[in-house]
């Protein structure tokens, strides 16, 4: 699936949901889904600072796709959601086309009325740091 073909995906199912509340449940149900960041690499150098919370993201190129791991803590459900969602549409692409990504969905799913402008900057710092290591992969891949 491509980059594209995943943020379809989650705005087809955001649209299920009529309700802030359900879509903000869905968030949180997405981040209880995330596979636990092993805790070597919860340190300072894979902190998004501007989070609300203490967040953590981690990358890993493997062949030519970079493959993302990140974590929040524990009462961070809704910081946890929004990684998730993220990994989901960049992980296991090329290192230049998560550094080239127009992440529309983040519009469409309507989240600048489901998170606070706290969460949001947040948002926008795991974006550049996600973005950040496409374009330091990108010129590693041969």
């Amino acid at each position: 699936m491509t980059i594209n073909e995943k943020q379809d995906e989650i705005i087809d199912e955001f649209d299920l949901f009529d309700d802030q509340l359900d879509k903000t449940q869905y968030i949180i149900d997405l981040g209880k889904k995330l596979p636990p960041m092993p805790e070597s690499k919860k340190i300072d150098e894979n902190r998004i600072m501007g989070c609300q919370s203490k967040v953590w993201v981690d990358a890993e190129l493997k062949g030519d796709r970079l493959y993302f791991y990140g974590d929040s803590e524990q009462t961070a459900q809704i910081s946890k959601g929004l990684v998730g969602l993220l990994i989901r549409v960049l992980s296991g692409e090329k290192p230049e086309d998560i550094a080239n990504a127009d992440l529309y969905f983040i519009p469409r799913v309507g989240m600048g009325n489901l998170i606070t402008s706290l969460r949001a900057g947040g948002l926008a710092s795991m974006i550049e740091r996600m973005k950040a290591y496409g374009r330091s992969y990108a010129g590693q891949v041969a």
